[in-house]
């Protein structure tokens, strides 16, 4: 039987710095494809620069074929202004994927962090450490919004692939668990 490819879209959005990472998670070690940093100008129009994310996203699903998307959830902040324009970059970049028909899984950063360095509250460049010794990368790249990115997709690999996230898919409880799952209880 040949295993059908697995490649998982990962981003970090942004209004001014969009973070763009694909792997390709078909075997048991992942292999990066493609990371980068989409850049866009502080002077352009928003909603152009909306446009581009949405462009960029929509071509990156045409030319890699990925089967899933992830993206980081915004973290919440003070500036309520940042947060609706981080939250329309979030939207476009969503938008797209599911204008392709992909699976669309949100992780907040936190979760990202702790499923890549074991610690929620990493830095950025803990988080690229982890990174380069997990799928033996070498060279930097030069925004870590691609890193961000790459950890996102790693993160819901992580989370795809887990027994706890295959057993606890579709239950309602605890008694929902034991009913589906009788040969897993053990008496005292």
């Amino acid at each position: 039987m040949i295993k059908s490819r697995n490649v998982i879209l990962g981003i970090d959005p942004g209004t001014l710095f969009m973070g763009y990472a694909l792997m390709d998670a078909t075997t048991s070690s992942p292999q990066l494809l493609i990371m980068d940093t989409l850049k866009l100008s502080s002077k352009t129009d928003a909603y152009e620069r909306l446009q581009r994310i949405h462009l960029t996203v929509a071509q990156l699903i045409a030319t890699y074929q990925p089967n899933t998307f992830a993206i980081e959830a915004p973290f919440f902040g003070k500036n309520v202004q940042s947060m609706l324009k981080l939250g329309r970059a979030q939207g476009v970049a969503i938008a797209a994927a599911m204008q392709a028909g992909l699976t669309v899984t949100e992780y907040s950063p936190k979760k990202v962090k702790q499923s890549i360095t074991g610690n929620g509250n990493a830095d950025k460049d803990q988080v690229w450490k982890m990174l380069q010794r997990i799928m033996n990368l070498e060279e930097k790249p030069q925004y870590f919004d691609a890193t961000d990115a790459l950890a996102v997709a790693l993160c819901h690999h992580y989370q795809s692939n887990s027994v706890i996230g295959k057993l606890g898919k579709g239950l309602k409880g605890w008694e929902d668990f034991i009913s589906k799952n009788p040969g897993r209880v053990v008496g005292r």
